[in-house]
């Protein structure tokens, strides 16, 4: 596996990390314990050392899945979390209070098994807090030990330029994939001012990039896709012409489309690592093969000419929740 670095942190990780939200929330039933445990061994058996997890997953179910699981291999490995939502819950709202930080940074560390976390994101910008506030408690929790580097997740421009004077920024994670390029207007050219790393979570559009979802495709009562405006029985339809672009690329390259998603994603900057998330063995498999797909130039301008001839139909999040994203 090859290895990234987050910006200018010095903060490494393998060039694909594993998101592990869908293993206990989000995506319909939590996998079983086992099975789960089984996926994340073989993670790191393909040379993955970049785990993904926060408070809210579960909520908490996900950090303790991972603390049992990764216990033995932690010396090796990078683990990041988050806070920012009142009592672990999005739906509760956020909360950022310095005092609230250090109580789930306190909650984390045992749930996860560990005396530190390598990179801590605040989840959501807290727009009651002060960025200055925020980012001085994970400075105070950096100088103690418990924390190794500061991370945003869905945060603005303005957002991150405050925290980062304060305490430097390891990493953003936002969206980032071939059907939500928005950070390319503003946000990546701020993280490479400031030498920032970029992880991109849903880099397969929360599966729809795998060509395995189309507009018929049914989700469990408790998938959370059943509520995004993009993943709509009209707007699937309308996407999947995205899908037929990966696809043709994917035959040219003896690929599938999903790596061909991510090899697009590793091939935009050499400090972004992205996490996809599964539950199944063989997809983890996949995915990883990305890493040994090198896109030309010519590939990449052709992808490029092609994708923005594409209208992508639905926002990618509620209402409710996009209030919360890019502050």
């Amino acid at each position: 596996m090859q290895k990234r670095t987050l910006g200018k942190s010095g903060l490494q990780v393998s060039a694909l990390g594993l998101g592990c939200m869908g293993l206990s929330f989000g995506y319909g039933p939590a996998t079983e314990k086992a099975d789960a445990i089984k996926l994340l061994h073989a993670a790191i058996d393909q040379g993955v050392t970049f785990f993904d997890t926060a408070e809210a997953y579960g909520p908490f179910a996900n950090e303790e899945l991972l603390g049992e699981a990764l216990a033995p291999f932690r010396d090796n490995i990078v683990i990041a979390t988050k806070f920012g939502f009142k009592d672990a819950s999005p739906r509760n709202g956020v909360d950022s209070r310095p005092e609230h930080i250090r109580e789930v940074v306190e909650a984390s560390l045992k749930r996860l098994k560990t005396d530190h976390i390598d990179l801590l994101y605040q989840h959501r910008v807290d727009p009651a807090v002060p960025m200055e506030d925020v980012a001085g408690a994970v400075k105070d929790l950096i100088a103690a030990g418990k924390v190794k580097h500061f991370g945003m997740s869905e945060a603005g421009v303005d957002s991150i330029r405050r925290a980062h004077a304060v305490q430097p920024v390891a990493a953003l994670q936002s969206e980032y994939s071939l059907w939500w390029r928005e950070p390319e207007k503003e946000i990546l050219p701020l993280l490479e001012e400031l030498g920032i790393g970029f992880v991109p979570f849903s880099p397969l559009g929360k599966g729809f990039l795998t060509g395995a979802i189309n507009e018929s495709t049914t989700f469990s009562a408790d998938d959370f896709r059943n509520v995004v405006p993009r993943f709509a029985a009209d707007a699937r339809k309308a996407n999947q012409a995205v899908v037929d672009l990966l696809t043709g690329i994917a035959t040219d390259k003896g690929a599938s489309p999903a790596q061909i998603a991510l090899a697009w994603l590793l091939a935009q900057k050499p400090w972004i690592a992205p996490i996809p998330g599964t539950t199944k063995l063989h997809r983890l498999e996949e995915n990883l093969g990305a890493v040994a797909i090198a896109l030309t130039a010519e590939d990449l301008r052709s992808i490029d000419e092609a994708a923005r001839r594409i209208t992508l139909q639905g926002d990618r999040y509620p209402a409710a929740m996009a209030q919360m994203v890019g502050r």
